[in-house]
């Protein structure tokens, strides 16, 4: 397509163009005739936030949920400040987002014009790119550029700053054909020599592993199922970063759960003492490796990874592999099947006996309670509540965020959002409308705390505006709850202003905005509230009364090591481990 158009209708063609069914988004001065323009089409449909934050954060959810470029549009000076949270938070999490922000008229910039800011040079650290477009001639290319940056290689948010004049002006629109970018070119193959000495390695492995990442995810279904083919294939134990969770079922038997800060014992440990590490999409961040030069210390480690700046970074490995993971997956699993690899059976199996020991000292036990609702007990239940169901989860940070990871399991990829690098509070509310809107069929759910939920609280007016039916299950301690855990057992149990004083009436409040509340403080008349939740017909707000000082274990406390973890006094029991283990297995706990 090729035609006259004002800047503005360039930008609503090109996000047609681009496949864009949904913005997220709160209008101002600098960005009105984009406003003007969305108002004369029907094909784009507006979600009208109450916060930039919140557009920032639904847009990462309806891109996480969905595999697309989630896209925000917010005005000049303060929308676009408002919008840097997200950013950062996608950069640290590789979802791909475009953020169209108005700016001044280029005449102007550098004068302190009303609503003026740098948001190029503010954005710059918290993007994978950003555009200042200086002409109406220019901006055709940008926009398309814009969307193959976000989306190609490693994802990730990119800004598209266009002053006000540019959006008046007049000029020529060119369509997507063969888009690209002058400099950026990520390479999606894998040196096959690498991948074939990589299978090798795994081959010779006697207690190997697959640590994987929310990168799998990132590279598509099709990466997803290379990752349970190849584990299939081999049966080695798989373990997941928080970003990476769906992409192995947690159904499957090689599956060893979550690792790091708050996973499991059998993958911490099976991380700490394994041969041969195939990291696969993540990027050794401090929450998993612990204390670095106690990291894993006799494995040789294999990363694949699309981004060649991971590589190397954090973790020396013996072995980089740059290339789109699904791409190498796939040539991993052929190589590996061409060639009849296999492994010692009797050394995998060794590998395994040991790894069920660490399994049977049942490192999230907790003790039930018949008078108060334990936050686990809670997301316990909720998971049967949603088998069978077609569900999404987000979640905002804390306690209850992890709480989430350990119990609720998840089947797929695209189930699971959560805010994983940046660890923004607010981020699940806002992500869940961004999902819905993605799903309107769909339940969707948001784990949230108390602390959490007040960041962007405003939104409930946006899912109530757009008839969105996202539920909010709030696991309410009246705490900022991993601050007064840390506290607890970190800083001498001074709580410093972590206990949540003048808490709302969430039950008034969601009336006050024309949504359901519903509160809960007994364990035996809990099913019933979630049912009761699940079952209404618009946005809820379930106010889960939960045991105010529950600790999330296990825990990695800061500056330890992987293997070096605190565990709930049900776990540390060690009359229970000793009757579970037997003698001959105490020795190895």
């Amino acid at each position: 397509m090729t035609r006259q158009m004002t800047g503005a209708e360039m930008v609503i063609q090109a996000l047609k163009d681009q496949g864009v069914d949904h913005i997220f988004g709160y209008p101002g001065g600098a960005v009105l005739p984009i406003y003007d323009e969305i108002f004369q089409q029907e094909d784009i449909r507006h979600i009208l936030v109450r916060h930039e934050q919140g557009a920032g954060h639904a847009a990462e959810g309806y891109a996480r949920s969905t595999g697309k470029v989630g896209v925000l549009l917010v005005t000049s000076g303060p929308g676009a400040t408002n919008a840097v949270t997200p950013l950062a938070d996608a950069l640290m999490d590789s979802i791909p987002l475009v953020c169209i922000s108005g700016q001044v008229p280029t005449s102007l910039i550098g004068s302190d014009a009303f609503q003026e800011c740098d948001t190029s040079g503010i954005t710059r650290p918290c993007t994978k790119h950003n555009y200042l477009v200086r002409s109406v001639e220019e901006l055709p290319r940008i926009l398309h550029e814009a969307f193959y940056v976000a989306r190609s290689g490693r994802p990730g948010p990119v800004v598209v700053d266009i002053p006000k004049d540019v959006q008046f002006a007049t000029g020529t629109y060119h369509g997507p054909s063969n888009v690209s970018h002058k400099t950026y070119h990520p390479q999606l193959k894998g040196d096959l020599d690498a991948v074939r000495k990589a299978v090798d390695m795994l081959v010779n492995a006697k207690k190997p592993i697959l640590y994987t990442g929310g990168g799998v995810i990132n590279s598509g279904t099709e990466a997803c199922q290379m990752l349970r083919e190849l584990v299939a294939l081999t049966g080695f134990p798989i373990t997941s970063t928080l970003m990476g969770l769906g992409a192995y079922p947690a159904s499957g038997k090689e599956w060893l759960g979550m690792l790091g800060m708050h996973g499991t014992y059998e993958a911490n440990m099976a991380m700490h003492e394994c041969d041969v590490m195939l990291c696969v999409g993540a990027r050794f961040d401090d929450r998993i490796t612990g204390r670095l030069d106690a990291f894993s210390p006799n494995s040789k480690k294999i990363h694949i990874d699309i981004d060649p700046s991971s590589i190397n970074k954090i973790v020396q490995v013996d072995l980089g592999i740059v290339g789109d993971v699904g791409h190498v997956l796939e040539d991993m699993v052929r190589i590996w099947r061409a060639g009849g690899k296999k492994n010692d059976k009797q050394d995998l199996a060794t590998w395994w006996e040991r790894i069920k020991i660490w399994r049977k000292r049942d490192c999230l036990a907790y003790r039930p309670n018949e008078d108060v609702i334990m936050p686990q007990y809670a997301l316990q239940r909720l998971s049967e509540k949603l088998k069978g169901r077609d569900y999404y989860i987000t979640t905002e940070v804390g306690q209850h965020q992890m709480w989430a990871a350990q119990f609720l399991g998840f089947e797929e990829p695209h189930r699971w959002m959560t805010s994983g690098g940046l660890g923004t509070m607010g981020y699940g509310f806002p992500a869940a409308i961004g999902v819905q809107t993605a799903h309107p069929e769909s339940l969707v759910v948001d784990i949230s705390g108390d602390g959490s939920v007040q960041m962007n609280i405003q939104e409930l007016a946006t899912a109530i505006q757009h008839n969105l039916p996202v539920k909010i299950m709030i696991l309410n301690n009246e705490h900022l709850g991993m601050v007064r855990q840390w506290q607890q057992l970190l800083h001498g149990n001074r709580l410093s202003n972590s206990y949540v004083e003048a808490m709302p009436d969430f039950v008034k409040l969601a009336d006050a905005y024309g949504a359901k509340g519903i509160v809960c403080d007994k364990p035996d008349k809990l099913d019933a509230a979630i049912d009761e939740m699940i079952a209404y017909d618009g946005p809820v707000i379930f106010d889960c009364r939960v045991a105010k000082l529950a600790n999330c274990f296990p825990m990695i406390p800061s500056g330890r090591a992987h293997n070096d973890m605190l565990f709930s006094d049900e776990a540390e029991d060690e009359t229970m481990i000793a009757n579970a283990i037997g003698d001959a297995g105490k020795k190895l706990v």
